[in-house]
């Protein structure tokens, strides 16, 4: 059999058997990531060996790493760290510096050489993008407290990886001598850096060029060559300087990231991205040697079982020192625990040097592959097991007089809604008080004066010092849907009475969320549609009275009527009855209207359409009942009462053009 043929046929077994699991794996609402790592494990040498000389899929895959680290670089945004400088710098700082800490003493603690040690550190230090971003945007969570914190904390990871292989060559060359001079470690790091000067300075100045002048062709077929040229290209270059492909991708992405064109070039590359990008996580799962899993079933589950609760608690413990509540942390930590995606790549890069082989990779690699498995299933379950976290773990202060205001209103959140609403209650002059967890923004916030609390809304004695039991309305207006709900519960056993409003995102959530206690829920999804209808009705001269109506009516028993679901029949008729019947609009004449100058008798809209002008506004003062020899001056107002379809005919003769009807009449 010819090469071709049995790439081809690789290939085609990959996709074959992969589509099936992925589809599966989609319809749990688990990431795909994780269907391809099964896949690798059956089709692999060591599974039902469907696919045994993995050399091909290994070149497919390092094409995969390279596409992926191209986009990161693309998507790569010097203002996400300036917005998310604490969280990213501080709380991604901290937490790798503190798993590295931990895995060299370990490690040294077994009799590990210092830089294996290091490098095991790098290994078991970063966390899976993918899965965790993928879970959490599936879970509508990147917007809560622990979705922020752990996306801040992977970003730092995801830059972090760049100097991690910068170093590799040293470990390499202390692991292999023995040992590693100031000199050998400055002229590593110096050779490397000098590349990477270099490449970014020139491409800088040449890249932009030739994205315009591409541009200027309006070819798509060019400009994508052009692109996987450059990528490529600056990939090699790394790669002749001694660093790795991957490097010189992310690098070819964050020169490009700065174009205008940048959108449109993730949009282009996405498609073949993804596609690599799997295969290079089909290969992962072919690494696992099943023999060896069997075989050392006891080590591999302690080692995993003791890297997923060693990274849960480091990420606790920083995020408890950013001062998040023990809910988020928990969270944060579970979401966090497992080994990432580039830390094959290192693991790849770090076996050509010497740092990891023989039965440590392949430990390495049962491990982190079962991490990845188990990460779905704990991202689910954690938020019932946080449930039962002691209330004494929570910080008790900001212990203020809320209850003196009694009546007030609680703002679970002090995101965009939250502040518009505690705006909007300030000049009104009506009480509150604000619960949030974020440090940062209640630092920012009480110096700007506002009555805010630290606290977590999941805790009964943080609602407590909120003043929920004296309370008239609690907002929640938090992305937070596990939490708001065990919120609910609570506020509502404090407090029978209290208005609890709900902000929801998704309508799915709108049943759940009445059923526990929520007196109205607003759910984005609907509040949309919503706007459009409310819009398309403006339209077509549709009385705002009616308009008004129709959208209370919407909204009324939880929008019942957008989910498809049944209404009564009286709340039908009473829907029928309000466009029946008569109500009110108003008309301005305009400069251009064939109205001016012409009496109300000369327009006789009682006759020809049915409405009647009960008032017309000129110069702000009202003229009620305006006798048939009134005549029309520009920017009247006339207020018209009729039904709907004598509304819209009256509209549309008042504003027709002078030069229409002078055609019409002549």
């Amino acid at each position: 059999m010819h090469e071709s043929d049995i790439i081809l046929r690789e290939l085609i077994m990959l996709l074959a058997v992969s589509l099936p699991i992925t589809f599966l794996f989609h319809k749990m609402r688990l990431p795909a990531l994780v269907g391809f790592l099964i896949t690798g494990i059956l089709l692999g040498p060591h599974g039902i060996a469907l696919v045994t000389d993995t050399t091909v899929v290994e070149r497919l895959a390092e094409i995969g790493v390279v596409l992926l680290l191209f986009t990161v670089g693309i998507e790569f945004s010097i203002e996400d760290i300036m917005r998310s400088s604490r969280l990213l710098i501080t709380g991604g700082g901290l937490q790798l510096l503190a798993t590295i800490s931990a895995v060299v003493g370990i490690a040294l603690a077994f009799g590990t050489p210092l830089p294996q040690a290091i490098f095991y550190g790098f290994l078991a230090s970063l966390s899976s993008t993918a899965i965790v971003l993928k879970m959490y945007a599936d879970r509508a969570e990147l917007d809560t407290a622990h979705g922020r914190l752990a996306t801040g904390i992977l970003l730092f990871q995801d830059i972090a990886v760049v100097p991690m292989m910068l170093l590799l060559p040293v470990l390499g060359q202390a692991a292999g001598d023995g040992g590693v001079t100031v000199a050998s470690v400055l002229a590593t790091l110096g050779k490397a850096v000098i590349g990477l000067v270099v490449v970014f300075l020139a491409a800088r100045r040449i890249v932009p060029y030739l994205l315009h002048q591409v541009i200027r062709l309006k070819n798509r077929e060019i400009f994508f060559l052009l692109i996987v040229l450059l990528c490529m290209g600056t990939a090699w270059i790394t790669y002749s300087l001694g660093l790795s492909l991957a490097l010189g991708a992310f690098l070819a992405g964050l020169i490009i990231s700065e174009s205008e064109y940048s959108h449109r070039i993730v949009s282009d590359i996405l498609p073949f991205r993804d596609y690599f990008a799997s295969i290079f996580f089909i290969s992962i799962g072919m690494l696992l040697q099943t023999g060896y899993f069997a075989s050392h079933l006891v080590l591999v589950l302690t080692m995993t079982a003791a890297l997923l609760i060693t990274k849960t608690v480091i990420v606790i413990g920083v995020a408890r020192l950013l001062r998040y509540p023990m809910r988020s942390s928990v969270l944060a930590g579970i979401g966090l625990a497992q080994v990432g995606e580039f830390s094959f790549l290192l693991a790849q890069q770090g076996s050509g040097r010497g740092l990891i082989s023989g039965d440590i990779y392949q430990l390495f690699v049962d491990t982190s592959v079962l991490s990845m498995l188990a990460t779905p299933l704990a991202v689910q379950v954690a938020p019932t097991l946080v449930k039962y976290l002691p209330a004494g773990l929570l910080p008790l202060e900001d212990k203020a007089n809320v209850c003196s205001l009694t009546g007030h209103t609680i703002i679970a959140g002090y995101g965009l809604n939250g502040r518009n609403l505690a705006r909007t209650l300030r000049a009104t002059r009506i009480p509150y008080t604000v619960l949030e967890v974020n440090a940062d923004t209640i630092r920012k916030a009480r110096d700007e004066g506002e009555p805010i609390i630290y606290g977590d809304i999941t805790r009964e004695d943080v609602l407590l010092r909120a003043g929920a039991d004296c309370a008239r309305v609690i907002v929640f207006a938090i992305s937070d849907f596990a939490a708001t709900r065990m919120a609910i519960r609570f506020v509502r056993s404090i407090n029978p009475s209290i208005f609890i409003l709900v902000r929801t995102r998704y309508a799915a959530e709108v049943d759940e969320l009445l059923k526990l206690g929520a007196d109205q829920v607003i759910a984005e999804e609907f509040e949309t549609s919503i706007e459009i209808f409310s819009r398309v009705l403006h339209q077509y001269h549709v009385p705002g009275n009616i308009i008004a109506n129709q959208i209370s009516l919407v909204r009324f028993d939880g929008y019942k009527m957008l989910r498809g679901l049944s209404l009564d029949q009286e709340k039908i008729g009473r829907l029928a009855a309000l466009f029946a019947a008569a109500t009110v609009d108003n008309v301005q004449v305009q400069p251009e209207s064939a109205s001016i100058g012409r009496t109300l008798k000369d327009l006789d809209l009682r006759r020809s359409t049915g409405a009647t002008v009960i008032a017309i506004v000129r110069n702000g003062e009202a003229i009620t009942n305006p006798g048939i020899d009134f005549r029309l001056v520009m920017d009247d107002i006339l207020v018209l009462l009729g039904a709907h379809k004598e509304l819209d005919a009256a509209v549309e003769l008042l504003t027709q053009r002078a030069e229409s009807t002078d055609t019409g009449t002549g």
